[in-house]
């Protein structure tokens, strides 16, 4: 339903101000419980009653309202009924199954980053696009993604590090590449789960064939192959650029002395050559490639 927007990593976070004390996480899952309740009506209108899903949208689903089409929600359900079903009750219990681990992951997060914000999570219902992400408002996770509960924590600790993240310097797909595998690494961090294993074991299983093609493309603006899609050249999963991205994280982190600051820098990247640099993950293959192949860099 968040259409392409939360394909995105974020949109313009950090504008509100929220609590610093990791026990203050809070869920919010008024969006999903307005969604099947107007499900639940359906059979009894006539016409779309999801109009009124997005006119009560919450805070965190209302960033995304201008660019959602409510024939487009209601044409979805119509055709996959069945499988919006499956998430119908994923959230029960959810306070009592998640929270204090959730709450454990912000704490964790606290320590490395004691600057460390924590907002909302909202818990919206959308059309099978994206699982989640972060907005001025806070976490937005896409419920019927969820079949239960497991790897929760370490989704919305993904989306907290996003939520955290300062990252300038030119658009590409390094940069890139590195906001999103930096945000596996440290979720992972604090939250003791990783989620995206397909990518991840794809990646160590073919390492050195893909840092390769990394360094020649890494610098362009094109993230085919490597983020939000592939072009079905080879079996290459999706998302790869989220396993190089934490490669080059981790390898950064485990250089450092000072660790916690560290986590400063990544959250806080400036410059993401330099990080690849003093990183020195790729370093041997992109001297070489400048050296054979100048004109792929």
């Amino acid at each position: 339903m968040i259409i392409l927007l939360l394909g995105f990593t974020k949109l313009s976070v950090a504008q509100q101000v929220f609590s610093n004390h990791p026990l203050n996480a809070e869920f919010i899952t008024t969006d999903y419980d307005n969604f099947w309740n107007l499900y639940d009506r359906l059979d009894t209108v006539s016409g779309n009653p999801f109009g009124a899903y997005l006119d009560n949208a919450s805070d965190g689903l209302k960033p995304f309202v201008d660019y959602i089409n409510a024939d487009s929600l209601y044409q979805t359900v119509l055709r996959r009924k069945e499988d919006y079903l499956k998430s119908r009750h994923v959230l029960n219990g959810i306070e009592t199954k998640k929270k204090k681990k959730v709450q454990s992951s912000y704490a964790a997060l606290k320590y490395w980053y004691p600057e460390a914000t924590f907002p909302p999570v909202y818990f919206v219902v959308g059309m099978f696009t994206t699982g989640g992400t972060a907005s001025e408002n806070g976490l937005v996770i896409g419920s019927e993604m969820l079949k239960n509960l497991d790897g929760l924590n370490g989704l919305i600790a993904h989306e907290l590090i996003h939520y955290q993240q300062n990252v300038s310097g030119e658009d590409h797909l390094l940069k890139q590449s590195i906001i999103e595998g930096s945000a596996d690494f440290i979720g992972e961090m604090i939250s003791g789960e990783h989620i995206n294993q397909v990518s991840f074991r794809y990646g160590n299983e073919n390492e050195e064939q893909l840092c390769k093609e990394f360094v020649s493309v890494m610098l362009k603006d094109d993230y085919t192959d490597w983020l939000y899609g592939t072009s079905g050249k080879d079996k290459r999963p999706n998302d790869l650029g989220y396993w190089i991205g934490y490669k080059i994280t981790e390898a950064y982190f485990n250089k450092q002395v000072d660790k916690k600051q560290a986590i400063n820098d990544i959250l806080n990247i400036t410059d993401p050559m330099d990080l690849l640099q003093k990183s020195s993950y790729l370093e041997g293959l992109r001297k070489k490639l400048i050296t054979e192949s100048p004109q792929c860099i």
